[in-house]
């Protein structure tokens, strides 16, 4: 009798940009609203390549504050039961992006209200668990996350202003400016 041991969640995928993503997953904001805004960027690996098969996620509050969202990023064809997508009309404050063939990827969403970031996970080849940080929209003095990290550490954090109504949060998965990564104690059973 033979035992294998586990196989690492790495060696079978990734399977993200297959299974995962889903039609208009980035336009999180309700279409043609006139305060959206283009969140960015690219994902990188250790060595400064662009990953291609990473898939980003991203919750935030609606404009107003509220973190309850409205049902509708995964909507269904009750025909055919193929996911559909959004409405083009509820604001959810979830977006989910695989990033292209450069490693980029992008999201139009609204600002988040009450507080100064957006929240993302990232799930990428190599990777056991996803990983958790935050995109700051603005640098903000008194948010406890900022302020216990060092400048350089912080600046991984801060999404750069471009054009108007655009920010660009590049995510390096390691290296000397590897991205701040939050931890979340698992949950007790």
């Amino acid at each position: 009798m033979s035992t294998y041991a586990p196989t690492p969640s790495q060696t079978v995928g990734p399977f993200y940009g297959y299974a995962l993503p889903f039609p208009r997953g980035g336009e999180v904001a309700p279409a043609g609203h006139a305060d959206t805004i283009t969140l960015h960027g690219y994902v990188f690996d250790g060595a400064g390549q662009p990953v291609p098969d990473a898939l980003i996620e991203t919750w935030q509050p609606a404009p107003d504050g509220s973190r309850a969202g409205v049902p509708g990023s995964l909507r269904q064809d009750p025909v055919t039961g193929r996911v559909v997508g959004r409405d083009g009309v509820a604001f959810t404050g979830f977006g989910r992006v695989p990033t292209d063939a450069d490693g980029h990827w992008a999201v139009r969403t609204l600002p988040p209200g009450g507080v100064s970031y957006v929240s993302i996970a990232v799930f990428a080849r190599g990777l056991l668990h996803h990983l958790y940080t935050r995109a700051y929209l603005v640098d903000e003095p008194g948010d406890a996350l900022l302020g216990s990290l060092e400048p350089e550490r912080r600046a991984t954090l801060l999404a750069r202003g471009e054009a108007s109504h655009t920010y660009r949060f590049d995510i390096r998965l390691q290296g000397a400016q590897e991205t701040v990564f939050l931890e979340f104690p698992a949950e007790s059973s």
